[in-house]
């Protein structure tokens, strides 16, 4: 039984980090999930870490596996879980898949800033500017002026906006503002 400290999991992190082994991180974060009764971070965090771990690791099925765990374990943790599953998906090459995903989520409503980020990056990666541009866009202007979020979601959509190819716009006056 474990209570999960932000300084416990940074030591665990830093060690992985150093030792570069992804895999061990991943299989560390999973049984610290498994010995988890409460702690500073949520659980769903720990999982969606384990994802990223075990993607980094080259074992993309792992990984979808912790992100739905993160998922169906439903704490809020900022970012939808489901933003990594789409990503997974996108990279394991099973685009159609990864849509019917992110339109779950913009099913679900009320989609984080941080969720429209994850969202927007993805598809910016595997070649959906527009998407990604729309994305963007509803983040930025559901984020609170002046966050970190807002400063991102800003600085995410001008560079798509610029590959696009599209005229500026108010929300591109906010980026001169937000540095």
């Amino acid at each position: 039984m474990a209570y999960v400290t932000r300084e416990h999991l940074d030591r665990l992190l830093e060690r992985a980090l150093l030792a570069d082994d992804h895999e061990e991180l991943a299989r560390r974060l999973e049984a610290l999930v498994e010995a988890y009764v409460s702690g500073d971070i949520p659980r769903a965090a720990i999982l969606v870490l384990a994802a990223e771990a075990w993607r980094q690791a080259g074992q993309p099925a792992r990984a979808l596996d912790c992100f739905q765990r993160a998922v169906d374990d439903g704490t809020e943790i900022g970012v939808d879980p489901r933003t990594g599953i789409a990503d997974t998906l996108f990279e394991l090459e099973q685009p159609g898949e990864a849509h019917e995903v992110i339109k779950a989520i913009k099913a679900d409503g009320d989609v984080s800033p941080a969720t429209s980020l994850a969202v927007a990056e993805t598809l910016a990666a595997y070649g959906e500017p527009r998407e990604a541009h729309a994305w963007a866009t509803d983040g930025a202007r559901a984020a609170v002026p002046g966050s970190d979020e807002h400063s991102a979601l800003l600085r995410v959509r001008y560079l798509i906006r610029v590959d696009l190819g599209l005229p500026e716009d108010e929300l591109d006056a906010l980026l001169d503002v937000s540095h």
